[in-house]
């Protein structure tokens, strides 16, 4: 075949396709072949119209529509299924017109597709004829006749989705009322088409052989067969009588081909169902010409009946009984005895093979159709017939099936009955249905139990009850005279076989049940069979639960006969209704079934007394729950003596005496049930309650209960006899005055004490199972019928009583004894009493209960000993008994003593108790589910009135306030935050060990939690209740968050409040912000400290925006005098203000500056106060006005002269009141602020009354060392270092620009005087400091003046280093060029890199750094000049920082060590690991700072000194755990990228003390650093470390360099060449930025050298490459030789390129001077020490490295001369 889009061939225009064939035969034979098919004959085509010629097509329809339906000739299955579609859908979107265009070639496409073999494709062309239709309406009637035949057939498809939408596209042409006139009119043309598919079509006909496969062909042609078969049923059906008259010879045409009659024996299944169809509906509407046609039809259909195929059966036995109906004389054309009648026997008694729901039903009909001719001999042939029938019940096929079984059943009876109907009065035929047929039926159903659950026993009830009314009812004598022998003789036999079944000793159970199932079904009164019909249209069988086997089954009309199933069986038999049902029962019936009771009572009694039957006693139990009479019990007491009840009170005696049942109850029963095991007692206890239902009146009943609950009976039997009675209302009515007495009630208080006791092994008498015993408690009290206790009230009561004891006891128990105690089971029994009570059950002894569970699952396990599956448990018990509270009556709060009670518990728990965070934990959860709870309550105020009362007193706030430590004031105090001129507390700085947290913390935390979890639902809280809460939590927030270093549990307390949400932002939706601000500003203006704090906090976090602050203290002038609250309350406000406010602020302190007295000075309302807020506005650069500023130094300058002694200068300060201190504070800090905001040039006399206060003020700080644990005295060393050091800096920033504005002397009085004296007094200062506390971080109180006299430290010069006065420290292992003073200083300041405070580290840091390049010259000058030591010489830096380096590398690789190479490690900011990393850091910048001074040859000593420790190795590994993966500035991010981005490895790291924002970049800024000064430094080193890395690492290593660092160091080293001052003779260099390259040009007289040096891109690891420029007047080998000895010196040096340079001209240098090169590395100067060739040989007298010869010897082992072989000397 050709492809699709291949050429085609020239003047061949359209496709071929089927079109133009037809139109060739149309133009050959004038007409198109009509029959679609092939090979059929051309002589009656006149119902489908030809085609005038293909090309007509092309004229009339419209394009898209001819594309379709040329798709629709496609064999394709998918592209025929997608066309018709495509054609629904074009039929729905076009115009009518277009559409009908189409209509004159549909009925061509629709009649060959339909009958398409693809079942999809079929259903969507009733889809899409469906759709046309809808659009051309009665435009379809011309072509109408053509399409009908083929249009009814698809209606009968047998692919049900196909047949319903052809059913639709039928409906949507023709409403219902006009269907049969549309199909009389196409009746001829219907008939013709389905005649032809009958008679003349085969396989081969409708389908190609050649094209398609014979399996395919086969289905089609059977397909098309049934369909016809179906649509000519379909014809008949719908045609009225008239018009089937003219049709009547259509179909004698059809009966009389012996083609048509075969279908009926046809091998597939369908074909034979639409056969039998067929003929029924031809029996129906044309039974003249099936009359004429008898002898075919009767053994074509009578002969089929055992056709066992379920697709046949039902249309099967419907032609059988039309046929039998319609064709009179069908039994003369079939051998019924032979042929008929032997299959369908053969066919019974397999039961129906499986089909007996579909064939049974059809047997009545079917027997009561056989004429009497046929049945002779009538006994006989039922006889056969019935026992047939119960044969097939008998095959496994028919049992494993309960709607076969009830099939067969129900045929038996209903033949059964017809029969009996019949042949009444005949003597032998009755006889031989009752003794032959029934009761062997009824027999062999008793045998199986599987047969039993089926509704036999209600057929056969029915049955009796049809014959008894029909005595009642019937006139004719003789004929009720029949019916009652047939009864009489009925009950005789059936009373013999249950007997029998009963007398064997070994009965079965099987056999005992199904006798106790039949007595009771009887026993029942009768009901009309019709309706039971009814009931049973298809029998169903109710598979009742396994525990109640004799339970009867199968209707729901029948008597529970033990009512243990359900309470709805209250019609059952009880005492007034037994005699009722029993007055129905027919007279027929009710005296032999005494009498049969009776019998079968006494048979049982027997076995029971003498052999202890277990079944009979079983059975014994059933009858009685259906026959409880004194008469039987009488037979069932008949072996014993009367009056034996002995040992009971006179009235139960009496009663005995005249109660056989009562007496039977003593005799028998209570033995019985005292003998029973436990799961056996259900039976005996229906006989206990059907003796009790024989008894009078009720107070009998509770008479004998009684009695036998004070010791007869056991728990388990009374545990049984409860559950009856909750299981059924009419035996709970029978026992509702002992259930409610007092007998029962003081035995389970009883029970309950045994129980909850701890001698558990005293549970009563029995000796029971305590779980039995814990289920009757339960029982007892969550038992409630019509909303009411089972027991009495009171014993509920006493028994909660019991229970809550058990419960209040665990406290003191061992969590193992709880385990086992009886905790577990008491909740079980309370957590049901409290889920089953309904309203208004719950009373006060349980709202007890409720407060020792709350107070269990509030409290945590360390209390309460409990195991966590007890809690749970109890919590389940606490929250049902709450709910049940809830949902009472209104005013519950007032009403319920568990919600006062656990108000004043929870009040007492969080303000008086010492709680953990465990602990607090558990309370919140536990308060929180218990308000979960109360939510649900319909008493809306009852959660406000709850968490109202657990609020505390304003007084009781204000003591929890005061309790808590006062530590927090430290911060605010060193910020500056808040100022304070009195001793506040006395710090003890030992911090409590303890985890209690304080009560306010708790009581506010539950608070938070209580209203979190109210905010549910919308509820009131009075008195700004809600304000005041969330006021107290930002108090206690506020508390731990101004502590330093908090200890880890209050970090705790403040994780576990962000865990439960209970966070401002939470609670700030709940409240009004501006009544809440309004209550913090009222207290903050009152107390001050924290609360202005707050309001501060609050701005900051922006919970609040300072707009919404202003109308708080829009009245400046309210806020003066000033008191510390309102001074507070200012001092927080001042970052937020505006410049204007500000102002106003300071305007109001200005007058207040002037002609203080002594006192006042120091006063908050005085100098002091207006000092402190003046402080505060200028700390944020807000008071412009210099000349103010310069005023207020001139008020403070006459203070100096007027109150000598207010300056604490020099002097003693545990003399020095607080006041004084603090005015002095708050001096110092406005003299810093003045250095930082003021340019006005200052008078000399302003200078020296600023330097000399500093000085003294210094000198009064380093006396006074002693007493820096005082708060203020520490906070006066802070501040007077803070002078020091903003003077320092202040000198330090000093420009020849701004020299003028200075006195003339200041600066040389500031370094020959004032620095010196600073700097003399800090550093002892800091070196006793530290020597006193080893490990302090710097966060702690007593380390915050570390800060500031560090900083000052660093401003430190060289030469007062150098001149320092610190006592000696040396170390005698020491190897040291350096003199003592100098090694004393490197001793003290190396180890403060190590300690534990930042501030120290930078400190020393600085220091030391300034020391640094002085160290190198002393090891120069030391170093010896021959150079000729046969080892590798190594130097080491200075001892001091090495012997720390050593220590911090074991220190790191704790930290790192076992951290992969590569993944970045992030140090928690001022940790202890970040102190180790930091001080490690530092050591390597001050090393590398040390190296970078020392001269080429001491590097190279130094560098292989640090080669042998690889130290620098660990030093690059750890690099790679600390620099970030991508180094950049966070905030160059956003900035424009065609700028270079700012790194970590372009910008410097500032080390700075104060500023601890950037703390989290310190270590990754630091580490990228050092990694730039080590490849930067000791490039030589670096390369060959990553060379000898493994993979990944070097990878790794290559990468990061290559991104983030080459470029920088590229950019550097080429811009030291272009801005070097070195200058060569004889060469010149130049440098290349934008392709890195280095240009020398050497020139000696004629001889010029030029080079060029390219740095790679990962420069500088990878290998610096030089190439050749011009070369004159050199040999290529020495060329070669000189350029490999640069690219090693570039190599293998640490150095820059200009250092390589110099090296490589010294050795051309000496080289054209006629030095020799030395003949092991080629060169003249050592690349590595630098030195010249000396050894020399004795032999060949050529000269040596000293180092290469070294070399040489010890790699080879001899001690050769290299060159000539010689042994050297």
């Amino acid at each position: 075949m050709g492809g699709k889009n291949k050429q085609r061939t020239k003047g061949n225009l359209r496709p071929s396709n089927s079109g133009r064939a037809a139109e060739l035969l149309a133009k050959e034979q004038g007409t198109v072949p009509g029959f679609i098919g092939f090979g059929t004959s051309h002589s009656d085509l006149g119902y489908v119209p030809a085609i005038q010629g293909a090309e007509d097509i092309d004229s009339l329809v419209d394009s898209d529509f001819r594309m379709v339906l040329r798709k629709l000739s496609k064999k394709d299955v998918t592209t025929k299924l997608k066309a018709m579609q495509e054609f629904g859908t074009m039929c729905t979107e076009r115009d009518t017109e277009a559409v009908k265009g189409v209509l004159p070639y549909w009925p061509r496409i629709f009649c060959k597709i339909s009958l398409d073999h693809d079942r999809r494709v079929r259903e969507a062309t009733q889809q899409a004829f469906e759709k046309l239709i809808l659009k051309v309406k009665k435009h379809l009637a011309p072509y109408l006749k053509s399409v009908m035949g083929y249009w009814l057939m698809a209606q009968c498809d047998t692919y049900p989705p196909a047949a319903l939408a052809a059913k639709d596209a039928f409906e949507a042409a023709f409403p219902p009322s006009k269907q049969p006139e549309a199909i009389a009119f196409c009746k001829e043309e219907i008939t013709s088409v389905l005649q032809d598919h009958l008679l003349k079509e085969t396989p081969d006909t409708l389908s190609d052989p050649q094209t398609v496969p014979e399996e395919e062909r086969e289905a089609k042609f059977h397909r098309v067969v049934t369909c016809s078969l179906l649509a000519l049923k379909r014809l008949l059906c719908f045609l009225p009588n008239n018009e089937l008259d003219s049709l009547e010879e259509k179909f004698k045409l059809l009966l009389s081909q012996n083609k048509f009659w075969k279908y009926g024996k046809h091998s597939v299944p369908q074909v034979r169902s639409a056969y039998f169809e067929l003929v029924s509906a031809l029996c129906q509407h044309v039974p003249q010409v099936m009359k004429e046609e008898a002898a075919r039809v009767s053994p074509s259909v009578l002969l089929s009946i055992d056709d066992s195929d379920p697709v046949v059966c039902p249309a099967l036995w419907e032609a059988v009984l039309y046929t039998l109906t319609t064709v009179e004389d069908c039994w003369f054309h079939v051998n019924a005895k032979k042929s008929v009648f032997p299959k369908l026997t053969a066919m019974i008694r397999e039961g129906g093979r499986g089909l007996a729901a579909v064939i049974y039903p059809y047997l009545l009909p079917f027997i009561s159709k056989l004429p009497q001719s046929i049945t002779e001999p009538k006994l006989d042939f039922f006889k056969n017939f019935l026992t047939s029938l119960v044969t097939g019940l008998s095959t496994e096929r028919t049992k494993s099936s309960s709607s076969e079984c009830s099939a067969v059943i129900a045929a038996f009876f209903e033949c059964l009955r017809f029969i009996m109907q019949q042949n009444l009065g005949e003597e032998e035929m009755v006889q031989m249905l009752i003794n032959e047929q029934l009761i062997p039926f009824i027999d062999i159903v008793l045998k199986d139990s599987g047969l039993q659950h089926g509704p036999l026993f209600n057929h056969l009830a029915d049955t009796l009850s049809s014959w008894e009314t029909k005595a009642d009812v019937e006139q004719d004598a003789e004929t009720v005279y029949n019916l009652e022998n047939v009864l009489l003789n009925f009950w005789e036999r059936l009373s013999e076989i249950c007997i029998e079944k009963i007398s064997e000793p070994e009965a079965d159970v099987k056999s005992v049940l199904g006798v106790s199932n039949l007595v009771g079904v009887l026993q029942k009164p009768k009901s009309s069979l019709k309706s039971n019909r009814k009931k049973n249209g298809k029998v169903r069988f109710a598979i009742d639960t396994p525990d109640a086997p004799d339970a009867p089954k199968g209707n729901e009309k029948c008597v529970s006969s033990e009512g243990e199933n359900s309470e709805g069986s209250e019609g059952g038999a009880e005492s007034p209704l037994s005699h009722k049902s029993s007055d129905l029962v027919s007279p027929l019936r009710k005296k032999p079934l005494e009498d049969l009771v009776c019998k079968l009572a006494e048979v049982s009694i027997n076995f029971v007394n003498e052999q202890k039957s277990e079944q009979h006693l079983q059975f014994l139990s059933t009858l009685l729950d259906s026959f409880s009479s004194g008469q039987v019990f009488k037979i069932l007491l008949s072996d014993t003596q009367k009056n034996v009840v002995k040992d009971k009170p006179p009235e139960i005696t009496k009663l005995a005496e005249k109660n056989p049942a009562v007496q039977f109850l003593y005799h028998k029963l209570i033995d019985w049930l005292n003998d029973s095991q436990n799961e056996d007692g259900g039976f005996l206890v229906d006989i206990l309650y059907s003796a009790l239902r024989c008894c009078d009146s009720g107070v009998e009943r509770k008479e004998v209960l009684d009695d036998l609950t004070k010791e007869d009976l056991k728990w388990s039997s009374l545990l049984q006899v409860i559950e009856k009675a909750c299981s059924s209302s009419d035996k709970h009515a029978l026992v509702t005055p002992w259930l409610k007495g007092s007998i029962l009630g003081e035995k389970l208080v009883a029970l309950a004490d045994c129980l909850c006791g701890k001698d558990l092994e005293s549970t009563g008498s029995s000796g029971f199972h305590s779980s039995e015993q814990w289920s009757l408690l339960r029982l007892a009290l969550s038992q409630h019928v019509k909303n009411d206790y089972l027991i009495g009230e009171v014993y509920v009561g006493r028994i909660i009583v019991k229970l809550h004891e058990t419960l209040s006891k665990t406290k003191d128990l061992s969590e193992a004894a709880n385990s086992d105690s009886s905790v577990s089971s008491v909740c079980d029994v309370v957590h049901s009493f409290f889920s089953s009570a309904g309203e208004g059950l719950l009373m006060p002894p349980s709202e007890d209960l409720l407060l020792t569970l709350f107070q269990l699952c509030a409290q945590s396990r360390e209390r309460t000993h409990l195991p966590d599956f007890l809690i749970c448990k109890l919590k389940n018990t606490l929250l049902s008994g709450v709910n049940l509270l809830v949902h009472q009556a209104a005013n519950t709060y007032e009403q319920s003593t568990f919600l006062c009670l656990s108000v004043l518990w929870l009040k007492d728990q969080v303000q008086s108790s010492a709680l953990d965070n465990m602990s607090l934990q558990v309370l919140l959860s536990a308060a929180g589910d218990l308000l979960s709870t109360l939510i649900e309550s319909e008493d809306t105020s009852l959660l406000g009135v709850y968490i109202g009362s657990v609020m505390p007193s304003d007084s009781e706030w204000e003591k929890m306030r005061q309790a808590l430590p006062v530590q927090w004031l430290h911060r605010p105090l060193l910020e500056g935050r808040l100022s304070l001129n009195y001793e506040c507390f006395k710090t003890d700085f030992k911090e409590q060990d303890t985890k209690i947290l304080p009560n306010h913390l708790c009581t506010s935390s539950l608070l938070s939690k209580m209203i979190l979890v109210a905010r549910k639902k919308k509820i009131v809280l009075e008195n700004n209740v809600l304000e005041k809460i969330i006021a107290e939590l930002l108090y206690s927030l506020q508390w731990c968050e101004e502590l330093d270093n908090p200890p880890s549990f209050l970090s705790g307390f403040c994780g576990m409040l962000q865990k439960m949400n209970i966070t401002y932002s939470n609670l700030s939706e709940l409240g009004d912000t501006s009544s809440l601000l309004q209550l913090l500003f009222d207290r903050s203006r009152k107390n001050g400290t924290l609360w202005s704090l707050i309001i501060a906090k609050l701005i900051l976090s922006r919970s609040i925006s300072s707009d919404e602050v202003k109308p708080y203290y829009k009245r400046k002038e309210s806020f003066f005098p000033l008191t510390e609250g309102n001074l507070h309350t200012i001092q927080s406000l001042c970052p937020f203000l505006s410049k204007e406010e500000k102002k106003e602020f300071s305007a109001q302190c200005i007058p207040a500056f002037l002609g203080w007295t002594k006192e006042d000075l120091c006063s908050i309302n005085g100098a002091f106060g207006h000092l402190a807020i003046f402080n505060s506005c200028l700390q944020t650069r807000s008071v412009d006005d210099k000349q103010l500023l310069h005023g207020i130094l001139k008020i403070i300058t006459s203070w100096r002269k007027q109150h000598e002694d207010i300056f604490l200068f020099s002097c003693n300060l545990s003399e020095a009141s607080p006041e004084v201190l603090g005015l002095n504070i708050e001096i110092m800090r406005f003299l810093s602020l003045f250095l930082k905001y003021c340019s006005y040039p200052l008078a000399e006399s302003d200078w020296d009354f600023i330097m000399c206060s500093m000085l003294a003020w210094l000198e009064t700080t380093s006396e006074n060392r002693a007493l820096y644990s005082v708060p203020l005295v520490q906070l006066f060393a802070c501040v007077s270092f803070d002078l020091a050091c903003d003077l320092s800096a202040f000198f330090d920033s000093i420009t020849p620009d701004t020299v003028d504005n200075l006195p003339v002397n200041l600066i040389s009085e500031w370094k020959e005087f004032f620095s010196k004296g600073i700097h003399s007094l800090l550093l002892p200062l800091l070196v006793n400091a530290i020597g006193e506390n080893k490990d302090l971080s710097e966060t702690s109180f007593q380390n915050a003046m570390l800060k500031p006299m560090c900083e000052t430290l660093t401003y430190i010069s060289k030469e007062q280093l150098l001149s320092h006065k610190l006592p000696a420290r040396l170390v005698a292992s020491q190897k040291t060029n350096l003199p003592e003073h100098l090694q004393t200083l490197l001793n003290t300041l190396t180890p403060l890199l190590l300690f534990r405070a930042r501030p120290v580290q930078i400190a020393a840091y600085h220091m030391l750094y300034k020391l640094m390049p002085e160290l190198p010259q002393h090891d120069q000058d030391n170093l010896r000049s021959d150079g000729d030591e046969e080892e590798e010489p190594a130097l080491s830096p200075p001892a001091a920082l090495m012997s720390l380096l050593s220590t911090q590398e074991e220190l790191l690789e704790n930290v790192l060590g076992c951290v992969p190479v590569g993944q970045i490690v992030t140090i928690k900011p001022l940790s202890e690991d970040f102190c180790y990393v930091l001080g490690y850091l530092l050591t390597w910048k001050l090393i590398l700072t040390f190296f970078k001074a020392a001269s080429s040859q001491l590097r190279a000593l130094y560098s292989m000194y640090l080669r042998k420790t690889k130290s620098l190795n660990k030093l690059l590994y750890h690099l790679f755990r600390l620099m970030p993966e991508n180094p950049t500035y966070g905030e160059t991010a956003i900035e424009v990228s065609n700028k270079d981005p700012k790194t970590f490895f372009t910008e410097e790291v500032q080390l700075s003390i104060r500023e601890t924002a950037t703390l989290p970049y310190h270590i990754p800024h630091l580490a990228c650093s050092v990694y730039h000064m080590t490849l930067k430094d000791l490039p030589a080193m670096v390369r060959l470390w990553w060379n000898s890395s493994e993979k990944r690492v070097f990878n790794i290593v290559d990468r990061f360099t290559s991104k983030y660092v080459s470029n920088v160091l590229s950019f550097q080293e080429i811009s030291s060449v272009q801005t070097s001052t070195q200058l060569f003779s004889g060469m010149t260099v130049k440098a290349r930025a934008t392709t890195r390259e280095v240009m020398a040009t050497y020139s000696i007289e004629d001889i010029v050298i030029e080079l060029i040096i390219q740095l790679p891109s990962n420069y500088p690891l990878g290998s610096i490459t030089v190439e050749s420029g011009k070369r004159i007047g050199v040999a290529v080998q020495q060329w070669r030789n000189w350029m490999l000895q640069l690219s090693t010196y570039l190599t293998h040096q640490n150095g820059s390129i200009m250092e390589g340079l110099a090296l490589w001209k010294n050795n051309v240098d000496k080289r054209f001077e006629g030095v020799e090169d030395c003949m092991i590395c080629f060169s003249v100067i050592h690349g590595f020490n630098y030195s010249l060739p000396k050894k020399a040989c004795r032999t060949c007298k050529k000269k040596f490295h000293s180092a290469c010869l070294y070399k040489w010897f010890t790699s080879s082992n001899k001690s050769t001369c290299p060159l000539c072989r010689e042994t050297f000397f």
